[in-house]
């Protein structure tokens, strides 16, 4: 690990926005869809490293609900490169103790993925190492409108009242229960937004943009990322001196 981490101050949970690969294709003279096979080297990377040194969950935002909206091919190819991926990198999920788990409108992904998605969440489910969380068709508003809804319905039926509705029951109703909220979220490729990720779990989150795109994204870039929220005071609305008293 590098000097400038300190291994007892890490975030429990990194979420990373996994931004450039269309980008980094065009920059090589590739097509995109060959932009996001070289990306998935980098997601290998980061799961690898986030393991070695310790973190205990990490969120990879890998299909959002508006990339749906994509050409046609891209979406065929995604959808192709993330079934490869549980057919490839479950056995090393088993060797490095990783348990994985998925977020999101897992059903519109069709039976074949589903299935293989299923399949590798059961055979990783006794791990313990570290919580690899995939959000695959994922969108925050859609997350935070389906637990409204999951609440109404239980309202309706007795189970809840409206003064049982706390934070923290809502925050049960959304797909991220017994996960920690996000500490730091990683952005690649140079935008400057969250792009409808985790909306209501990233209210204090720390954010960490970089220019660097997806593809070339590589454990020192991580560790960077690491050090420069290691160097942040997490005040959570209290003050400084409340802090250090």
């Amino acid at each position: 690990m590098m000097k400038e981490v300190d291994p007892a101050r890490l975030p429990q949970h990194i979420a990373i926005i996994m931004d450039g690969n269309g980008r980094w294709a065009e920059r090589h003279a590739m097509g995109r869809i060959l932009g996001h096979r070289k990306g998935a080297d980098s997601v290998r990377v980061a799961v690898q490293t986030c393991r070695r040194i310790g973190i205990k969950c990490l969120t990879l935002y890998a299909f959002s609900v508006e990339n749906w909206l994509r050409p046609e091919a891209e979406v065929r190819a995604l959808l192709k490169l993330l079934h490869e991926y549980l057919e490839k990198e479950v056995q090393g999920l088993m060797d490095q103790d990783i348990r994985l788990v998925a977020i999101g409108n897992l059903d519109a992904l069709g039976e074949p993925i589903l299935a293989k998605l299923n399949e590798a969440m059961a055979r990783t489910a006794s791990n313990r190492g570290m919580v690899l969380n995939l959000a695959l068709s994922y969108g925050g508003r859609d997350e935070i409108v389906l637990a409204a809804k999951r609440i109404v319905s239980d309202g309706l039926a007795g189970k809840i009242t409206s003064e049982q509705v706390t934070k923290e029951l809502f925050t049960s109703y959304l797909y991220t229960p017994g996960l920690p909220d996000p500490d730091l979220l990683i952005r690649t490729g140079g935008e400057y937004r969250i792009s409808n990720f985790l909306l209501w779990q990233m209210a204090y989150t720390e954010f960490y943009f970089t220019e660097i795109l997806w593809p070339d994204f590589r454990e020192r870039h991580i560790l960077k990322a690491i050090a420069d929220y290691q160097q942040r005071e997490r005040r959570f609305g209290k003050t400084s001196e409340q802090l250090r008293a």
